[in-house]
């Protein structure tokens, strides 16, 4: 008799547990069964949870800008419906992941969070409003950039991006005692969004190598300095 309590116990921990990851898979969506979901949706709220600045450079219809890391983002959420269903949505995801978690924990009953981020929707090629009107470094001037007898390191980062902040001061170091093996070009996605687009950039951090005008070398995530040097060295 205890066996057999102890066995139904264990199937009902792991059916509620499946149905929780279920639940988590339904509520977190790439980026267009996101726009498919918020287009058949009545009442949606979308909010873009990234910075002011992010905003300006592009942004989905009718979201509003509710910042995740500004000190009054709870104040604001909490001036939303609880009843109606959410939508959110940030550059690469971690941070809809993060308020996403949080507006559920205050009582939202229906959060729903872009996989990927505004990198993954704008790859899509899914419409934005432009709030601001420069586009950033063209595909033809970064080709320009290329042009170089000393292999290149582009660098593609933004301010949010924790690992791409740990790997600056490296980078700095590199390029300031190795300037004559490699030329290292930092370049601002967020600033540059459409020419992250044109070359697949769809998270960060991204590196890549050039030698005479050629990718031979490129790495998306945090890599350490010891195989970066390593990589400029062959």
């Amino acid at each position: 008799m205890y066996k057999n309590l102890i066995i139904a116990f264990f199937l009902m921990v792991l059916t509620d547990c499946g149905k929780a990851q279920s639940n988590h898979n339904e509520s977190s969506l790439p980026a267009t069964e996101f726009s498919e979901k918020l287009s058949k949706t009545k009442d949606a709220q979308l909010i873009d949870v990234r910075t002011p600045g992010e905003f300006q450079n592009g942004h989905l219809k009718n979201a509003m800008n509710i910042d995740w890391k500004a000190d009054d983002f709870a104040d604001k959420a909490a001036t939303l419906d609880k009843d109606k269903p959410v939508f959110v949505y940030c550059m690469s995801g971690p941070r809809s992941s993060a308020a996403a978690e949080k507006l559920q924990e205050m009582g939202f009953k229906n959060v729903y969070e872009m996989q990927g981020g505004m990198m993954k929707w704008r790859n899509a090629n899914l419409p934005q409003i432009k709030a601001s009107t420069s586009t950033g470094m063209s595909l033809e001037q970064y080709k320009e950039l290329l042009k170089s007898e000393t292999p290149v390191l582009v660098d593609f980062y933004a301010e949010w991006c924790a690992p791409c902040k740990k790997m600056e001061p490296y980078l700095k170091k590199i390029a300031k005692e190795m300037p004559d093996k490699v030329k290292i070009v930092r370049i601002n996605a967020d600033e540059n969004t459409e020419l992250c687009k044109a070359l697949n950039v769809s998270a960060l951090p991204v590196l890549k190598l050039y030698k005479n005008n050629k990718v031979v070398w490129e790495n998306l995530g945090f890599v350490t300095e010891d195989e970066v040097r390593k990589q400029i060295s062959k």
